[in-house]
């Protein structure tokens, strides 16, 4: 496959199949926050706020499982019919939601959104096949092409939910079984087959011996993961929570979520385009600047007034795409050795399992004051920041060390 064309399938599957995961996001919160009592969001007696954060969490769970998963199963496999299962099983996670919510079935619902996280990790596979052909600064671009790509994605996504939930609330779900089909039709176009590997492990094999966390083992990647745990603590704080922001604090209802996370990943999706070009900085030291400007937009938001606020929401999408056009490459550069699926794979499952933590956290601190999660994330951002400025030094003395020895 001509190097364009790559890209460009490796672009549109990522928006595409973004789409489908982002539309949920402006229905939550008014949904869980109404007055109106239902099925749904009185489950078992319980508090619409609580039921609301195990919601969030669900979906990132089996985005947790996924991205663990499908990284190394590509390795194996290869990436072709991996991201093909992935899109057809995700259609079929967000056509069960919709049936839930005709039901008003939270188990279901619950259920439905797990599935659908599951089967949308494969956003390291997508890297992985970048990586794997792509070298340089090219690389660097088509990474932050496809960053793009996936801002879009989310900027789309809850743009339609908004827009489309006045013909249903089910609608907006259907859309995205559409989306991922489509998606689907495009892997099968788009990727040419792959030779089939000669090794004999199975799926459970991989599943059980090549996950994502097996990288844990090399210190490296470790200090990468506690610091990616850390950043990404903060921005899912802030992903998670600052739609409940907008409604308890500025006012805000469906369409408004959806029109103010459209300018978000609208100034992600800009940022982008120019996140990948050269720089005489040192990629790290690009990181660490970035991880503090956002750590920086998630606190005013927290401990500002709501316009400050407002205005910090959506500027925090600079930072955050320039910090995740960078790091992937980075490490792509230094750790692609160990399997581009697996380490693209370890980044993803960071991300899926500070949406976890975070939203279990938050579920907690927002029957306090939801500020109080925002305030923790942009806490944690802040060290990931520091710490990072410490391991670029760190890894720099290993470089020299084993220099001498070779």
């Amino acid at each position: 496959m001509k190097t364009p064309l790559l890209i460009a399938a490796a672009c549109l599957l990522a928006l595409l199949s973004t789409v489908g995961a982002a539309l949920p996001y402006p229905i939550l919160p008014p949904l869980f926050a109404s007055d109106a009592a239902n099925d749904l969001n009185h489950f078992l007696g319980l508090p619409p706020k609580l039921l609301f954060g195990i919601a969030l969490s669900i979906n990132p769970l089996g985005l947790l499982i996924g991205s663990t998963l499908l990284g190394p199963l590509s390795d194996r496999f290869g990436r072709r019919p991996i991201l093909l299962a992935s899109a057809v099983g995700a259609a079929i996670g967000h056509a069960i939601t919709a049936w839930a919510l005709v039901q008003q079935s939270y188990p279901l619902f619950i259920v439905a959104r797990f599935i659908t996280g599951l089967l949308e990790g494969n956003a390291p596979v997508a890297r992985a096949m970048l990586a794997d052909r792509l070298e340089g600064d090219l690389r660097v671009q088509a990474l932050s092409w496809l960053n793009g790509a996936i801002y879009t994605g989310w900027l789309a996504g809850p743009l339609l939910a908004g827009l489309t939930l006045g013909w249903g609330i089910t609608v907006p779900f259907w859309i995205a079984v559409i989306a991922l089909l489509l998606a689907a039709t495009l892997i099968a176009i788009a990727l040419p087959r792959e030779t089939p590997s000669t090794l004999t492990t199975s799926w459970l094999q991989v599943a059980r011996q090549k996950h994502a966390f097996h990288l844990l083992r090399i210190p490296s990647l470790r200090q990468l993961f506690i610091i990616q745990l850390a950043y990404t603590c903060g921005v899912t704080a802030f992903y998670e929570f600052y739609p409940l922001w907008l409604v308890e604090f500025a006012g805000y209802h469906s369409k408004g979520i959806a029109w103010m996370t459209a300018a978000l990943c609208g100034v992600m999706t800009l940022s982008s385009l120019v996140a990948g070009r050269p720089s005489q900085l040192m990629p790290l030291e690009r990181v660490r600047f970035h991880a503090y400007f956002g750590a920086a937009a998630i606190a005013i938001v927290s401990l500002g007034n709501v316009w400050l606020g407002l205005a910090a929401i959506i500027l925090f999408g600079f930072p955050n795409a320039f910090y995740n056009a960078l790091l992937p490459s980075w490490c792509a550069e230094r750790f692609g050795h160990h399997g581009q699926g697996a380490v693209m794979g370890l980044i993803s499952t960071t991300f899926c399992l500070a949406n976890i933590i975070m939203a279990i956290i938050g579920s907690v601190l927002t029957l306090i004051d939801t500020r109080l999660i925002l305030i923790l994330g942009a806490a944690m951002s802040t060290w990931a920041a520091w710490r990072i400025g410490h391991w670029q030094k760190e890894l720099a003395e290993l470089d020299k060390r084993e220099a001498i020895t070779a």
